[in-house]
């Protein structure tokens, strides 16, 4: 009897995580498959698929396999398990529908096997991700949107291929940029029957003329006049939930931050609205304009980098 070197069966290392088993066996499965694949040898290619993967993905009969140790190559002819293996690891007996392993699998983990028709291996598709731009509105007040999407598929023959794909998608209130809206069943199909992946939207925001956005919060530059930020005023600030009246204090410089609770992203805490301020100058470009600059360097003892005296 010829040992079986699974890992090898599935392209992973023996130390390959869970995760990489699976990616392994359902990339080489849906390649194998004998409903899609041309290979001359897909059947018995799937058949030591599905044995390999089997034994990995269980815990249990996987490290019982990996205790057969460096004395057990990969090839080697005339193998027997340990004395007393079933015994020792816990198996024999019945393990559900197996017909069609080797005698190496069956030598390991026991008989009582079922007869009848071969089962095929199912395995779920993989989950696709891709991104989406929406607008900021689309996030305040929820939305549904049409989206067209190249998704990679598989072809007849296991080759990867993009298809355009117009879906429509509920956008839900409040989401923020980096989350994900999960589309079930929209994903890679799905091998054997298994069920297909889904499709992973993830969220990002178009360009606004007026807003930023960061997590739940929206920012806002809100240009001064010189006056406005020397003497006070009060301000119509367009949110986008409606204008609200903002007090602007006497003496504001540029870069001062003003919230507006509540008014970001909704949610079960809301975001907030935060107003940055930004003084600018009129331009000097008439006659008058000079002037009155002047008039104010030459009245005025103010020096904006007095602090960076500090010799």
């Amino acid at each position: 009897m010829e040992y079986k070197d699974y890992y090898k069966t599935l392209g992973v290392e023996r130390k390959a995580s869970a995760d990489e088993i699976k990616r392994a066996y359902r990339k080489l499965a849906r390649k194998y498959h004998p409903d899609v694949s041309k290979e001359a040898n897909a059947t018995d290619k799937f058949k030591e698929l599905g044995e390999a993967y089997e034994v990995l993905k269980d815990p249990e009969k996987r490290e019982a396999y990996n205790q057969l140790g460096s004395n057990w190559k990969a090839g080697q002819q005339g193998f027997q398990p340990p004395p007393g293996w079933q015994q020792q690891t816990g198996f024999g007996g019945g393990h559900g529908d197996t017909s069609g392993f080797s005698s190496f699998f069956e030598d390991l983990f026991g008989g009582g096997f079922q007869s009848g028709p071969q089962r095929q291996h199912s395995a779920r598709g993989e989950s696709i991700r891709a991104r989406v731009s929406i607008d900021l509105d689309d996030a305040i007040n929820g939305a549904s949107r049409s989206f067209s999407l190249q998704i990679p598929e598989l072809d007849p023959q296991g080759r990867p291929v993009n298809k355009i794909r117009t879906l429509k998608v509920k956008i839900p209130k409040g989401i923020r940029a980096g989350q994900s809206i999960r589309l079930q069943g929209q994903g890679s199909a799905g091998v054997g029957g298994g069920p297909n992946g889904d499709l992973l939207l993830e969220v990002q925001f178009k360009a606004h003329p007026l807003y930023t956005i960061e997590e739940k919060d929206i920012y806002m530059n809100l240009p001064l006049a010189p006056w406005e930020a020397a003497l006070g005023t009060t301000i119509e600030v367009p949110t986008p939930a409606g204008k609200v009246s903002l007090k602007i204090s006497e003496d504001s410089q540029t870069g001062k931050k003003m919230r507006i609770k509540g008014r970001g992203l909704p949610g079960k805490i809301a975001g907030d609205f935060y107003v940055v301020l930004q003084v600018v100058l009129p331009p000097a470009k008439d006659e008058k304009t000079r002037k009155l600059y002047e008039e104010m360097r030459d009245s005025l003892e103010f020096n904006p980098r007095k602090k960076l005296n500090l010799a």
